[in-house]
């Protein structure tokens, strides 16, 4: 465009442009009204001086962050839970995971005997007498819980610990159900033995770790060919996927609302992308004996897991993949690392399959929330509130909340370490910790004016119940 207008010489077409001096607003207002104008002005800057401050974020919080904290802590004590992780069980049980710890790991601060959480935690669950876990003391405890079981059975002890910690529901990781009251703990069952189905006489042998773990998982494939009455491999290939195929339809009938997988602790979490006719030529070469090498065990798997995952989209099961570090003195951190999943998360192949990225990528967090914003991937916090303290936890939350807050979940990871600190009490120590954390995280979301207190409220509720539950109906 050219100018609006030019001086008249330019052309004779254009109007030439004037000046009008003493036309504007202000040559309007006598002097005697400017005293009263400023007045009116402060008013309404005084006015709107709320509304602005809370439209513009700010980096620290104000004298307001112990009172809303204490306000919104007061509700979402009150909100029920829906535990997206959890291993519920006694701990004589062998069925509450997959796999078990190997001997004489190390364990993080928090997880160990002496916590003196602990106490707190059979204090509001038992009403612990002491104040200490001598072993003479700890036996008040497996007293005490042992006279429960007898008089609420199995089913009705798990349910009331449900309810002493406000929990609605629990989703359960388990080798089989058995005794759980499947109206309140949902089955989480495990797909990773489906990829070991050769001799693994060298993977057992690779260190003292998978002496533990590879022979938990022939246990469990054996258990599903049990199940489905395969006495033996099946002769071809496709008759092994149809296996397969079967075992997740019937645990599925049985109650099972996704699928779950410990492979981090076995192999990379990187998944190739090989043919069928590659996979089956390596099924055919083994599956009557012969030890496959690595390079073979892996282009197997590497279809297997996919074939795994493909299935899960037809079925409207749900992945669910461990994330985060493990335990044991051989667990590959790198290998484990959540961004060795994206090729698969991002293949379009998947669209139709939902991601529940089991303890959130942990340490990794910070970057594996950035996976959420796919809209089939979900993340789980379960494990950061049990190794997290609260103020620690906080930050982490915090973090998700301000990127991603529809697609994070919260789990507890409660597993029974012994008959005295049991999942009983990590189950407690899981609920208290995010409970504070997330009002300690929303608080100060408030108070640095990033979202109203009423919008935090949301959000706690999707994180403690709506979003995990709104996956499984």
């Amino acid at each position: 465009m050219g100018p609006l207008c030019q001086p008249a010489s330019v052309a004779k077409t254009v109007k030439p442009c004037h000046t009008r001096p003493g036309r504007g607003f202000q040559s309007k207002i006598d002097n005697r009204q400017l005293p009263m104008l400023r007045k009116l002005a402060l008013i309404l800057l005084l006015l709107l001086l709320p509304t602005l401050l809370l439209a513009q974020a700010q980096p620290y919080p104000g004298p307001d962050l112990q009172a809303t904290y204490q306000r919104l802590l007061g509700e979402i004590q009150k909100i029920p839970i829906y535990d997206h992780h959890a291993h519920p069980g006694f701990a004589d049980d062998p069925d509450v995971d997959a796999m078990a710890a190997p001997p004489n790991y190390s364990s993080p601060l928090r997880e160990r005997l002496d916590n003196p959480e602990m106490v707190a935690a059979m204090k509001a669950l038992w009403g612990y007498p002491y104040d200490d876990m001598s072993p003479e003391h700890a036996k008040w405890v497996v007293q005490k819980k042992a006279e429960l079981r007898k008089q609420l059975g199995d089913a009705g002890y798990w349910d009331g610990i449900l309810d002493k910690l406000g929990v609605e529901t629990s989703v359960a990781n388990r080798a089989m159900m058995d005794y759980l009251d499947p109206h309140r703990f949902k089955w989480v069952f495990f797909a990773d033995s489906f990829m070991w189905p050769f001799n693994n006489r060298d993977m057992t042998a690779r260190n003292s770790d998978q002496q533990v773990y590879i022979p938990l998982q022939e246990k469990m494939l054996h258990r599903w060919m049990q199940q489905q009455g395969v006495s033996g491999l099946p002769a071809n290939f496709d008759d092994y996927l149809k296996f397969v195929s079967r075992t997740l339809e019937d645990n599925q009938r049985k109650g099972g609302i996704a699928m779950k997988f410990e492979a981090a602790y076995f192999r990379s979490l990187h998944f190739g992308d090989p043919s069928k006719a590659q996979a089956e030529a390596v099924y055919r070469k083994y599956h009557a004996g012969g030890v496959p090498s690595m390079q073979d065990y892996t282009t197997f798997q590497d279809y297997i897991f996919r074939y795994l995952v493909s299935e899960g989209g037809r079925l409207h099961l749900p992945i669910h993949i461990h994330t985060a570090v493990g335990i044991g003195d051989y667990f590959d951190i790198t290998h484990g690392n959540i961004m060795n999943l994206e090729n698969v998360l991002r293949d379009p192949r998947y669209s139709n399959v939902t991601w529940v990225m089991i303890h959130g990528g942990y340490p990794l967090e910070r970057i594996a929330i950035w996976l959420g914003a796919m809209k089939n991937v979900y993340l789980d916090s379960s494990l950061m509130e049990m190794d997290e303290y609260p103020a620690q936890f906080k930050q982490s939350l915090k973090e998700w909340l301000e990127l991603f807050p529809d697609k994070i979940t919260y789990g507890s990871d409660a597993f029974p370490y012994n008959d005295a600190m049991g999942a009983e009490e990590s189950d407690w120590l899981g609920v208290q910790t995010s409970r504070e954390a997330l009002a300690g995280a929303l608080a100060e979301m408030v108070s640095e004016h990033e979202i109203s207190e009423a919008r935090a409220l949301q959000m706690a509720h999707a994180y403690l119940h709506d979003t995990a539950a709104g996956l499984y109906k």
